[in-house]
């Protein structure tokens, strides 16, 4: 058929045309943030390039874009290691069914996000920061965290700034590894996480960070690290340190990544 003939349009094409915009902005969402950013949107237009050659019948331009495509997908794998390990931990997780899909691709799980309580949260992170109180507490967004908190003790208490800074007191016997926080609920403590081997992690952050980097690399969840030396606090999100400059400007960072 003609290209700008539309008589034999059908409700199929659309159906094909929407999926593939769908795939394309997850994709999107994976790498944003990272270096990959900046390949994956050069694939796209060299991808770009090569479909337009190929309408116009440039056949000389049109196969060598296209043998580099092709040659060019091994490649990939090595390029997007990180984002297909996390794109293929999405698709096994527990809450991909057929019925979450459409929340899945909107980055949403309003079963867990809406009851969220961030300010007791960071409020118990500045009295730690003051006291040089070390902590990692991780945040469930939409992946499932059940592959590294069956590694922890299992809990059930209410979100609230007390119970926070007493599990995190040097004293206490909850205080090593990670706290799980599920809506507004402390589902775990002492939770061993997967620490990253990522060698562009400045050397001044310890087991903490890594490990935070790691479980964000892994899953959806965000991360809040308080640090032992410096009560320094650290915010991380896809395996990357989120800045910002005050705490109230955190506070709201969060709400949006949640929400």
């Amino acid at each position: 058929m003609d290209f700008f003939e539309l008589t034999d349009f059908r409700i199929i094409d659309a159906i094909d045309i929407v999926l593939v915009a769908a795939l394309l902005y997850y994709l999107y969402r994976l790498v944003k943030g990272t270096v990959a950013i900046n390949i994956f949107i050069g694939i796209v237009i060299i991808y770009g390039i090569w479909w337009l050659t190929d309408l116009l019948e440039m056949e000389l331009l049109s196969k060598i874009l296209g043998g580099f495509l092709g040659v060019g997908m091994f490649a990939l794998i090595v390029v997007f290691q990180q984002e297909i390990r996390k794109f293929l931990l999405m698709l096994g997780s527990t809450n991909f069914k057929a019925n979450r899909v459409f929340r899945q691709f909107k980055s949403i799980s309003t079963d867990t996000i809406a009851t969220t309580d961030i300010e007791p949260v960071i409020a118990a992170c500045r009295n730690m920061s003051q006291s040089k109180t070390g902590a990692l507490i991780v945040i469930k967004r939409n992946n499932s965290l059940e592959f590294v908190k069956s590694s922890g003790d299992a809990m059930s208490v209410a979100v609230n700034q007390p119970i926070l800074e007493s599990i995190f007191y040097k004293n206490s016997p909850l205080h090593d590894g990670a706290m799980l926080i599920e809506g507004n609920t402390i589902t775990a403590t002492r939770v061993i996480l997967p620490v990253s081997d990522d060698k562009k992690i400045p050397l001044r952050f310890g087991l903490r960070h890594r490990a935070a980097v790691g479980v964000s690399e892994k899953s959806d969840a965000v991360c809040l690290v308080v640090s032992e030396e410096n009560g320094q606090i650290s915010y991380l999100k896809d395996g990357d340190f989120v800045l910002y400059e005050t705490l109230e400007q955190l506070t709201e960072i969060i709400h949006k990544d949640l929400s």
